[in-house]
């Protein structure tokens, strides 16, 4: 057997075997949250009422459902592009438009990209303002998500094409080492973004204003100090004009770290709760949770380049996949797009093993919060916002093990030792 008949059985497989694990793990995961509607785990049944767990089942089902049609949905495009003559098509009748050259790649990246955003945009629509909604996390008018949607899109033109041109360019320049080359700008473009998002990107989209109460701010300047961290500064950010959905995080990257809360999770925790989960998020970077993802990140990038250079030289692969490569021009941009649809169909089922190693350092992040916070104001807190975000209390055990890169409530809550409080 050929080796371009035998990645496309393998891809096909692959493809059908993905889509058969995703129906079975979201059933799953509707059969027993569904199971389990009817009543408060005994754990929680003196901190959640009934209507709270009732309304968590209901919109994990929901989104459960709609993740179903969303999956069917991605796997019938992903065949489309591929092994239906999708991307073969694009790519032949933009080399008839424009002629083979850089142009022609960039069109087709843009191109591509730009499909895929409007075939993906009925889901979005459905998710805002037909399940937030129903549920009341969406804050969002119609008028603000387009806003959102058009600069979402011209952001991704000016940071995309350039970096795109730009590994284009490293792939049909720099000879067979040209992977290790576009893996070497990447990595430095992502550094780039690290610093620039915080006070170029973000504020596209969000309002941050300096946090303003006094009392907070020392308390949590304080709980910093103590932990050898140092922001740039401490920033509520205006999560409630989209999303009754409350969080914190921190951005940037070196002297551009900045510590940034939504309002709402100011409005429904007290300082001790804010305290407390800015703590979990500091033992994130004391432990170098961070630094490691990023390392790893790296490495896996670089075997992607490492192994996308081999790849964009065999023509097995292009028709494998159900295109034909250019024969009066460079590959580069549907070896790119290739790459990027394949990719994640073989890499699905390794997810566990990552989804694992983050609901470890979640619950390390927790540990070390307990050394510099209080713990009950940990637990305290981290089960309003499980309550307020509508997130089940009775996942299904496998579906966690799959999915989860935050480990359910009843077993943080478990290791906190404040579960039946």
């Amino acid at each position: 057997m050929d080796r371009s008949l035998l990645l496309t059985y393998a891809f096909s497989l692959a493809v059908l075997a993905g889509l058969a694990v995703r129906f079975w793990l979201a059933t799953r995961q509707v059969r027993h949250v569904a199971a389990h509607r009817g009543q408060v785990p005994a754990a929680f049944a003196g901190t959640v009422s009934l209507a709270s767990h009732q309304k968590a089942a209901d919109y994990t089902i929901a989104k459960s459902r709609l993740g179903l049609l969303e999956t069917a949905f991605g796997a019938a495009v992903l065949l489309g592009w591929t092994l239906l003559g999708g991307l073969d098509a694009l790519n032949v009748w933009l080399l008839q438009a424009i002629g083979p050259g850089m142009l022609q790649q960039l069109a087709l990246l843009a191109t591509f990209a730009l499909i895929g955003g409007l075939l993906e945009l009925p889901f979005s629509l459905y998710q805002t303002f037909v399940v937030e909604q129903r549920f009341g996390f969406n804050r969002m008018t119609f008028k603000l998500w387009l806003g959102d949607l058009l600069k979402t899109t011209a952001v991704g033109a000016l940071i995309g094409l350039p970096i795109a041109a730009a590994i284009l360019w490293i792939m049909g320049a720099t000879g067979p080492w040209w992977w290790l080359w576009a893996w070497a700008a990447w990595i430095a473009f992502n550094l780039l973004l690290l610093v620039v998002y915080p006070s170029v990107i973000a504020p596209l989209f969000n309002k941050f204003q300096p946090l303003e109460d006094e009392s907070l701010k020392a308390r949590v300047t304080t709980l910093m100090q103590r932990c050898g961290f140092a922001a740039k500064g401490l920033f509520v950010m205006d999560g409630s004009r989209r999303s009754a959905h409350a969080n914190a995080y921190f951005t940037g990257f070196g002297a551009a770290k900045r510590v940034v809360f939504f309002d709402t999770l100011l409005s429904k925790l007290n300082a001790g709760e804010v305290e407390a989960v800015l703590a979990h998020e500091l033992g994130h970077f004391k432990l170098r949770h961070i630094v490691k993802r990023m390392v790893g990140m790296f490495a896996m990038s670089l075997a992607g380049f490492a192994l996308l250079g081999w790849l964009s030289t065999q023509p097995w692969f292009y028709t494998g996949l159900g295109v034909r490569p250019n024969l009066e021009g460079p590959n580069s941009a549907l070896a790119l797009l290739l790459f990027a649809l394949a990719v994640p169909v073989f890499s699905f089922f390794i997810a566990p093993l990552f989804t694992r190693l983050s609901r470890k350092h979640e619950f390390e992040a927790d540990a070390f919060a307990m050394q510099h916070a209080s713990g009950r104001d940990l637990g305290s807190a981290l089960l309003k916002l499980y309550q307020d975000n509508a997130s089940t209390l009775t996942p299904d055990p496998v579906f966690v093990s799959f999915y989860y890169s935050h480990p359910p409530a009843s077993q943080r809550l478990a290791r906190l030792g404040l579960e039946a409080a």
